[in-house]
């Protein structure tokens, strides 16, 4: 029997919300994503900042003793040797938390039609994003290791460790404040993926991939991807646990990552006379096609 959970349905209702608003234009989504994305970014380093400020030296000095040994930590505390074939299964799951973090890196290419001078604020667009998140995540990790034993980070309850971490620097308090945090991160997250993702729709649909009436940009039909994202999504809402979602979506993400790069090298032998006009790093080394 499928039973819904109150915050399954807080996050249809937020789902809900979020499509109606981005139904009305581009520039209440926009505002959402602007004032959210910068008060998560103040709440994080604030975070980060008073995690570095109040560093407890034993705690740091154990936890990177031996920060490049690579083995497991039992709940008992005790050390165990991984095997290379556990090694690898361990890495693998330790990224799978990595890869949500930036999955959304490329997202800004999704409404690359609507950008202001796109040949130049897309790559900046994709070069700042990724860079700004992987300074808040690293700094954010490293912090981690300067309030809690590694024991603590290993086996936080529910692998909560924001909520430990914020509990030694803030106190009781602290768990309010990460949830305030989470919340402000989840919504802002969430109207980032509708505000870009009903784009895809809108540009498989000029491919013929999609329904045709999600090409037209005018009146009810323009909206239809946008609703239509709205009932997946939610019907993923109530589908399964947090958990299991995340690591099924890590798994589709790889894949389709690869794919992506198996592309890159298709189209440059098929299309090299095609119009490419942003610059890649390391060119031609890296994005050259293999003849």
């Amino acid at each position: 029997m499928l039973k819904i959970s109150p915050a399954q349905v807080v996050s249809i209702l937020v789902i809900t919300l979020l499509t109606f608003i981005n139904t009305r234009g581009v520039q209440g989504g926009k505002m959402i994503q602007s004032s959210f994305t910068i008060l998560k970014l103040v709440c994080l380093f604030g975070l980060i900042l008073f995690g570095l400020i109040l560093v407890n030296p034993r705690v740091w000095e154990a936890n990177w003793s031996q920060a490049w040994d690579l083995h497991k930590i039992n709940r008992d505390g005790s050390i165990e040797t991984y095997t290379a074939i556990a090694a690898f299964g361990a890495v693998a799951s330790a990224m799978v938390g990595s890869i949500f973090s930036s999955d959304a890196w490329n997202n800004v290419t999704f409404i690359a039609g609507e950008i202001k001078n796109p040949k130049r604020n897309i790559g900046l667009s994709l070069f700042f994003g990724t860079l700004i998140v992987a300074v808040v995540y690293s700094s954010t990790n490293i912090m981690y290791t300067a309030v809690l034993p590694v024991e603590e980070i290993a086996h936080a309850a529910k692998d909560r460790v924001a909520v430990v971490a914020a509990n030694v620097i803030f106190g009781n308090v602290g768990t309010t404040l990460i949830a305030m945090m989470i919340m402000i991160s989840t919504f802002s997250c969430a109207n980032g993926l509708i505000l870009s993702g009903a784009r895809v729709y809108y540009a498989m649909a000029k491919d013929g991939l999609f329904f045709k009436s999600a090409e037209s940009l005018t009146g009810f039909r323009s909206q239809q991807a946008l609703w239509v994202q709205c009932i997946l999504a939610s019907t993923w809402c109530v589908s399964g646990k947090y958990g299991d979602l995340l690591d099924m979506v890590s798994f589709v993400v790889i894949m389709f990552c690869v794919l992506t790069i198996y592309g890159i090298f298709v189209l440059r032998k098929k299309m090299p006379s095609a119009e490419r006009p942003y610059k890649a790093f390391g060119y031609p080394l890296l994005p050259s096609y293999i003849s």
